[in-house]
């Protein structure tokens, strides 16, 4: 197999409640949402999103925030309201994103369009993994686990549907048993790009774990865990839809992460990840 290049991309940044990445096992929603608390206590993260040059295709990995929350490259607020949907949604997670960190604005640097993109794989549906996705509308497909669409379903006041208003999602259902609950998904037929269900922070939470022909591999576990320290110290978030199950898979990305063939373990909010370009 020929090498594998994994772009890391931040898409701008998202404003939170310290407890909704690192509230711990005692957090509720209410805590983790920072609705009671100063604003000044709470912390900008990044928001990143992937590119995956493969041999059988390019796959994007989230879309971060859409242009239209942040139409002059800056914070505002009216904006992103309308393009959250939101109020709520606003007051648990602010976002702003610069010129030129827009997905379809990393694309264009590198020469690609959005129909240069094989497939979008959406790890959840939660708004800085999903907004963005009108920004790549031309992609030839875009995937998402039955269980997430299910989820967000029940939990309308999470998720809001004008997100992927007229992308064509596609809902796979697990063929595989890789992970902490036994399901994943074999993208490719060939083990190089699996989709394993990481659910606690949402039903349909999948990490990619892209494989080299030697067994060397990279783990994008999205919002299993929002930095390093949350599977070092064992610290789970502050949102969670099953809490048992969260911890469960933040043991099983640290298990993971700790063995000698992972050359990287990336979570998608980790404040010292900078973008960069790996080589499998």
């Amino acid at each position: 197999m020929a090498n594998i290049k994994i772009h890391v991309f931040h898409t701008g940044e998202v404003c939170v409640s310290p407890n909704l990445p690192f509230g711990g096992d005692d957090c509720n929603a209410i805590k983790a949402s920072g609705i009671l608390e100063p604003k000044d206590s709470r912390l900008w993260l990044p928001v990143s999103a992937y590119l995956i040059e493969h041999p059988k295709g390019r796959f994007l990995v989230d879309t971060g925030w859409a242009r239209d929350m942040s139409p002059n490259g800056e914070f505002d607020k009216k904006a992103q309201i309308k393009s959250l949907g939101s109020i709520l949604l606003y007051e648990v997670n602010q976002g702003r994103i610069p010129y030129g960190e827009c997905i379809d604005e990393h694309l264009a640097k590198m020469g690609l369009r959005d129909s240069d993109i094989d497939a979008v794989l959406i790890t959840h549906l939660d708004c800085d993994h999903a907004n963005g996705l009108k920004q790549v509308k031309g992609a030839k497909r875009f995937l998402v686990a039955a269980d997430e669409v299910k989820f967000a379903k029940r939990h309308p006041e999470r998720y809001y549907k004008g997100w992927w208003k007229d992308i064509p999602l596609t809902e796979f259902h697990w063929n595989d048993t890789q992970g902490p609950v036994e399901r994943s998904y074999d993208l490719l037929g060939d083990g190089s790009i699996e989709l394993i269900n990481i659910p606690g922070h949402a039903d349909g939470l999948f990490a990619v774990k892209i494989k080299n022909e030697e067994g060397k591999y990279v783990l994008l576990f999205s919002d299993g865990g929002y930095a390093r320290k949350s599977w070092e110290e064992m610290i789970t978030s502050g949102i969670a839809a099953d809490k048992k199950q969260q911890k469960e898979s933040l043991a099983w990305i640290r298990n993971e992460s700790l063995d000698p063939n992972c050359i990287e373990s990336l979570a998608n909010h980790d404040p010292d990840i900078q973008p960069h370009v790996i080589e499998l």
